[in-house]
């Protein structure tokens, strides 16, 4: 095959292998840095002894790869199955999150306008979608108790008396969690009403002033058009990011301020991925394996300053609804829910989790907002009561105030008709060593039988969700058996412990549940 080569035939001979900046730079025996300027200048022209390298390079690949190659320079169809590849294609220029996620990475790598563009479409082109499914089983595979002993080895241990969630269920289970927290914030007992919830956002929210090194730009092109690729749903809304924490019992406080959903999405968002690979491929969890996890959270210092880098994250919530007694199950009880998150979400995709779970983000009220338990009261309507209105990955929301009274759902509009009826907690508060994002542990009660009689069939999981199951806080086996499942997202994992603890102090005669305590390793 002859090649007329410039940077952007380089490139693509780059994506067809799949190879990042730097592997593709060691398999030619040139500079990482003549590889980044084919990306940022596409028609510049390889010196002769280079074109010499390329024509070999190209020569010696398998054959798959040179397909891929074909395909790219000719500006073939997509590798995807029927009317995915066009979507893919019409998203990548008419997709408002996409199109702002490209113009973030433009300027914060210092590319000319539309490098990242050029950069997405290249990758797209090369994936498999196959390729990409089968990576997606294998994650959902990994073992929850890897990724705790793969960040402990990376992290150490701390002497500011932070450190890992780890909790007893019983006499005989233990399950250890990614979540680094601390004495004073655990068992908060604090409810989600103003008195007590208390996050407030900052009058002046630190400058976006990150830069991104090729190599993680490299990264969040491919994340990008993998994106595309698999179809998942991303929108720009704003991200309430935590600047300062302040807990204590009764209490949550500290200062929140506002950042780009899609600044998280090709940064913080990728370590979890990198992290699941290098352990489904067997690789150290050192800084060579994990050069995303060096640049942006290095240490467990980096991990504590949530003021000095972007730290989003979010609210979820063990539910416990009370039943009455049945001729069949039998006394009076609470119904737990746990959902297996499916594989279209952003993160802890395919796993276990509590329900609901949802990023920390204002609705229309920016202020408002700030407070957890909007973000618990606006994810119950989206997930538990079907409110689609809510969910801004599916619609854009138009309603001045989408949670007023006259606009909630049958459910939820009778839970808050009378004090008491819903009882909101934050039961805990830790940094996701897997993320880096802030988890606000809560527990949400319904006493009052009469809700279950009434609504319990109408209670079902939106898209994030493939499948709902229900657990009985009389059954101990069952429920140390859940304890034990390791395909636990990390967070969920911490909310369901913490949730489980404070529940057994209040849930009376309903509740049958062994002694949870908790440590810090």
């Amino acid at each position: 095959m002859s090649v007329d080569w410039t940077g952007e035939t380089a490139s693509a001979l780059q994506h067809a292998m799949r190879l990042t900046h730097e592997a593709f730079a060691e398999r030619l025996g040139i500079g990482v840095r003549t590889v980044a300027s084919w990306h940022q200048k596409p028609d510049t022209k390889p010196r002769t002894d280079i074109k010499s390298i390329l024509d070999t390079a190209l020569e010696q690949a398998p054959d798959d790869v040179k397909a891929r190659f074909a395909k790219l320079i000719s500006g073939g169809p997509l590798d995807l199955p029927t009317g995915a590849a066009e979507d893919a294609e019409l998203r990548l220029t008419a997709d408002a999150t996409i199109v702002a996620a490209l113009n973030w990475l433009d300027a914060h790598t210092g590319w000319d306008p539309g490098t990242a563009r050029r950069e997405v479409a290249a990758r797209l082109a090369a994936l498999d979608i196959r390729d990409l499914q089968d990576r997606g089983v294998r994650r959902g595979r990994l073992n929850q108790r890897d990724t705790v002993r793969a960040l402990a080895d990376f992290y150490g241990t701390t002497t500011t008396g932070h450190g890992r969630y780890t909790a007893t269920f019983g006499a005989d289970t233990t399950a250890s969690t990614t979540v680094l927290t601390h004495p004073d914030w655990l068992d908060l007992e604090c409810p989600l009403f103003p008195k007590h919830d208390k996050l407030k956002l900052s009058g002046v929210t630190p400058s976006d002033n990150v830069t991104i090194g090729q190599a993680n730009a490299d990264r969040a092109t491919q994340r990008l058009a993998e994106s595309l690729a698999l179809g998942h749903r991303i929108v720009n809304m704003p991200l309430f990011r935590l600047l300062d924490v302040d807990m204590q019992k009764h209490q949550i406080a500290g200062a929140v301020g506002i950042s780009d959903f899609v600044g998280y999405v090709v940064t913080m968002d990728l370590l979890e991925g990198e992290l699941i690979d290098a352990l489904t491929a067997g690789k150290p969890a050192d800084a060579s394996s994990l050069p995303i996890r060096n640049a942006y959270m290095p240490t467990l210092s980096a991990v504590l300053n949530v003021g000095e880098r972007l730290c989003a994250g979010g609210a979820l919530a063990l539910t416990a609804i009370a039943r009455p007694a049945d001729a069949f199950r039998g006394e009076p009880d609470f119904v737990l829910l746990v959902q297996e998150r499916s594989g279209h979400v952003i993160n802890a995709a395919r796993r276990l989790a509590v329900i609901p779970k949802g990023f920390h983000q204002p609705l229309t009220d920016v202020r408002a907002d700030t407070q957890v338990g909007a973000t618990l009261r606006r994810e119950m309507e989206e997930e538990l009561f079907d409110r689609v209105d809510v969910d801004n990955t599916l619609t854009e929301q138009r309603h001045a105030d989408p949670m007023h009274p006259s606009r909630l759902s049958e459910p939820m509009r009778w839970l808050l008709a009378e004090p008491g009826r819903l009882r909101m907690e934050c039961t805990g508060f830790g940094l996701n060593l897997v993320s880096g994002n802030f988890e606000f542990a809560s527990l949400i009660v319904i006493e009052d039988e009469e809700f279950w009689n009434r609504f319990g069939g109408d209670v079902q999981a939106n898209w994030e969700t493939s499948r709902l199951h229900q657990y009985s806080s009389h059954d101990r086996e069952l429920l140390d058996e859940l304890v034990n499942d390791v395909t636990w997202s990390n967070e969920g994992l911490f909310a369901l412990l913490q949730g489980l603890r404070r529940l057994r102090e209040i849930g009376g005669d309903r509740v049958d549940l062994p002694e949870i305590e908790w440590e810090i390793r």
